[in-house]
């Protein structure tokens, strides 16, 4: 790595990570307190968070300037990549390892996505307490700060997650060079099945502020996908087609040089690509630039090992108990990204889902039991980025196995599964289902409410998914 690059990078990163360290430490030594003898023998004293809360909160205010960087050390981290192929490589190793089980620079949100983090956990916190508690008033202090400054953040936020997005596409997409263009916004990505002579085909569709792409998927042993065709917004019209084509859920696009017909998985999937392709086509209209960066030539990428084509059903109810369980393979965790997820499930997801997904994380143990299967397994369960990452317990570095999560709905079990405990949820993708246990009323509460948000799909032209 350049040393330009290296001093950018930790600059920005090391003193976040520092302070995370001291405020970690304070939390765990306040909760030992808490739960000791000086605690449960005078409660008042030691059973308060708030006033930890506060001093880290404002301590945050003066890292400002750091966040405000992590877009400008994505882009120079990009940068590099290309540049040095050393870097490229030892950056590709790196994210076949199991500890890497998103995409590297998916890693560089975090810091400022834990932020909102924090400020929804204080907003339960402050809605937990009454007025009257002792805690209340330094909850609600810390609640004003970190608000006041994810307010300032929340522009480079959205520049950062256009960014990342934009650049881990560059890397699965075959056929266009330079996607990363000032200017252009991602909106939706997903499958449709586009009519040919050769009648329906899957394609991947990916829309932008100024663009339509679709999409093949790569030869078998890659985690591509190769361009098949490219719509500028500019002049296109959307419509929903005639009865003719005696296809369900079908819609015709009509750009510049060519017309297309495309057939979404449901009735409310064609109502979001409807509603974000016209309003993109509107907002394109107004703005003054044209298609900002046509595809170059197709680029010649080696193909990956064959282990990278995962079935998304990671998980056996044979193979999961065992230490070599689901997402072990080198690599695998490129089939969690949602393009790859998108395709196995038939469905989209937009930047408005990318957005609702950062509020709606959550981890904690689960007791987890399969359909067919007696007992039930106690996991550390990590929810973010769409997907259920499995660990054995919270100190391990990396997940045994995942679990993507778009598509499924999220229930009570019914009397026929024959589950007789409290606190237990459902998971259900066609004849895919899970079943967790939680520690508590309110920890099932919590489980409940971020899944359902986060695959419900809010990026929407009507209501929530039907379960």
């Amino acid at each position: 790595m350049p040393a330009d690059l290296m001093t950018l990078l930790f600059s920005n990163i090391d003193p976040i990570y520092e302070f995370h360290r001291g405020f970690l430490c304070e939390v765990e030594q306040r909760l030992a307190l808490w739960e000791g003898p000086s605690g449960a023998q005078a409660p008042g004293s030691h059973q308060r968070i708030g006033d930890v809360l506060l001093r880290n909160m404002r301590q945050l205010k003066q890292f400002t300037g750091c966040f405000q960087r992590h877009d400008e050390v994505l882009t120079e981290l990009e940068k590099a990549t290309k540049r040095f192929k050393k870097l490229e490589t030892v950056y590709k190793e790196f994210e076949l390892q199991k500890v890497c089980y998103l995409p590297l620079n998916t890693f560089l949100l975090k810091p400022i996505q834990r932020l909102v983090h924090y400020r929804l956990l204080l907003q339960r916190l402050c809605g937990h307490y009454a007025p009257g508690h002792r805690d209340y008033p330094d909850c609600c202090d810390a609640l004003q700060v970190i608000t006041e400054v994810t307010s300032i953040l929340q522009h480079s936020l959205v520049r950062l997650e256009n960014l990342q997005k934009l650049t881990e596409l560059q890397r699965d997409l075959v056929g266009i060079e330079n996607l990363i263009a000032p200017g252009r916004e991602f909106i939706r990505e997903g499958c449709l099945h586009k009519l040919t002579r050769k009648g329906l085909q899957q394609r991947m569709f990916f829309l932008f502020s100024d663009m339509l792409l679709y999409t093949s998927r790569g030869v078998s042993g890659t985690s591509h996908f190769r361009i098949r065709g490219l719509l500028p917004l500019r002049g296109m019209l959307v419509e929903e087609s005639k009865s003719e084509w005696s296809v369900p859920h079908c819609f015709t696009i009509y750009a510049a040089q060519k017309t297309i017909v495309v057939a979404a998985s449901t009735q409310l999937e064609k109502e979001k690509w409807m509603h974000d392709l016209n309003n993109a086509i509107e907002a394109a209209k107004s703005s003054g630039n044209m298609t900002l960066a046509l595809p170059g030539s197709a680029v010649c990428i080696p193909p990956r090992r064959p282990s990278d084509e995962v079935s998304l059903e990671q998980e056996s109810e044979d193979d999961a108990h065992g230490p070599h369980s689901s997402s072990e393979g080198p690599g695998q965790h490129r089939a969690n990204t949602t393009v790859h997820v998108c395709w196995y499930r038939n469905t989209s997801v937009s930047r408005a889902d990318h957005s609702a997904a950062v509020e709606n994380q959550l981890s904690g143990y689960l007791l987890r039991k399969f359909k067919n299967s007696n007992g039930w397994q106690k996991l550390w369960v990590v929810f973010t980025n769409f997907c259920l990452f499995f660990y054995k317990t919270h100190q391990d570095d990396y997940p045994l196995a995942s679990l993507p999560l778009l598509g499924y709905s999220v229930s009570i079990p019914r009397e026929a599964d024959g589950i007789h405990k409290e606190h237990v949820f459902k998971l259900q993708f066609k004849s895919h289902v899970y079943f967790f246990r939680a520690e508590s009323k309110y920890t099932f509460g919590r489980w409940m409410e971020v899944i359902e948000r986060a695959s419900s799909s809010p990026g929407k032209a009507g209501g929530p998914e039907e379960a």
